[in-house]
């Protein structure tokens, strides 16, 4: 009788922490990436303080750069990094660029979504007009 007690308890106190998680998890605000908003579009030009490869939630890998200008830092979202291999453009810390972006507030702090960089001769282009990433499905060369 005590091994069954014992076992229904550990039954109905996971059941529970399993019901407190979800509830937990449905009042919290869900972060989803930012939306480019052509609204917002900001041409600034400055020199790169840092690369910074990131890793996405479902391990895509993309690359971010902190951008120094005159009025401030910026944390720029380039896009996937297997994209910047394929147009062959590299970055480095000291490099100066101009960026077309989406400006936007990520994690408390100043960020552009790019849309075209420009360094030196080289110009990649990222998204189009509306936003819309190039290494999207129906965009690819």
């Amino acid at each position: 009788m005590r091994k069954y007690f014992s076992f229904a308890l550990g039954a109905v106190l996971l059941l529970l922490g399993g019901i407190a998680v979800v509830s937990q998890a449905q009042t919290q605000p869900r972060k989803h990436a930012p939306m480019y908003d052509p609204a917002t579009e900001v041409t600034v030009k400055g020199t790169i303080e840092e690369v910074k490869q990131v890793t996405g939630r479902h391990g895509w890998g993309g690359t971010h750069l902190i951008l120094k200008t005159d009025a401030e830092a910026l944390d720029v979202h380039v896009g996937p990094s297997w994209f910047l291999s394929r147009e062959k453009m590299e970055f480095a810390k000291g490099d100066e660029i101009e960026v077309v972006g989406s400006k936007i507030t990520y994690q408390d702090a100043p960020a552009l979504l790019a849309r075209e960089i420009t360094k030196g001769e080289q110009k990649l282009t990222l998204r189009d007009a509306q936003g819309i990433p190039v290494w999207a499905r129906g965009h690819r060369k």
